[in-house]
């Protein structure tokens, strides 16, 4: 018998996904996609390559009752899409602020799917949050028109660190007044 943690996370459905939470099952695809050096590029966070068992220790942390951060899998079945066709998370601030990162296979780039899933995130906005702010790498316009698309505002430039390129990156930096 499989036995899987319960989480304490809302799960949400729009038209074509279920933003649910990760599950251990979501490892192969999370080895997949990640895996992939055009997902890793674009965020701060995954390595390239993906070193082993990287993939089931980041879903083992999104079960912590302790995390900063609550990660939502993209779920396309309900569409006969694959089961994982992304992530989006929001890591909390202080002062009732969070910080929104996702990232999309590229399998199903330009089919709307982030902007479904930020769109769902921001309606609900699970954490309560009064501010979401976002940044993007300055190389990937189409994640800076998902974020100008569900709302947020153009703050300014600024840097952060690519794990994947081993080297500081130029962003531009949203915000997103929620109340």
């Amino acid at each position: 018998m499989i036995h899987e943690q319960i989480i304490d996370q809302a799960t949400f459905e729009t038209e074509r996904l279920t933003l649910r939470p990760l599950r251990p099952s979501d490892k192969g695809m999370l080895d997949m996609h990640g895996g992939d050096e055009r997902v890793a590029r674009m965020t701060t966070s995954i390595p390239h390559p993906l070193p082993p068992g990287a993939s089931e220790a980041f879903v083992k942390t999104t079960w912590d009752p302790k995390r900063t951060e609550d990660v939502w899998a993209m779920d396309g079945s309900k569409s006969d899409l694959p089961e994982l066709l992304g992530c989006i998370a929001l890591e909390r601030m202080d002062r009732g602020q969070s910080e929104i990162g996702y990232w999309i296979a590229p399998s199903v780039w330009n089919m709307g799917l982030a902007r479904e899933a930020v769109g769902k995130i921001i309606a609900e906005n699970p954490q309560e949050n009064a501010t979401i702010f976002g940044s993007v790498f300055q190389d990937n316009p189409a994640s800076a028109r998902v974020l100008t698309h569900c709302g947020f505002d153009y703050l300014g430039d600024a840097e952060a660190y690519s794990v994947a390129r081993e080297a500081t990156v130029p962003t531009w930096t949203y915000l997103r007044r929620m109340t």
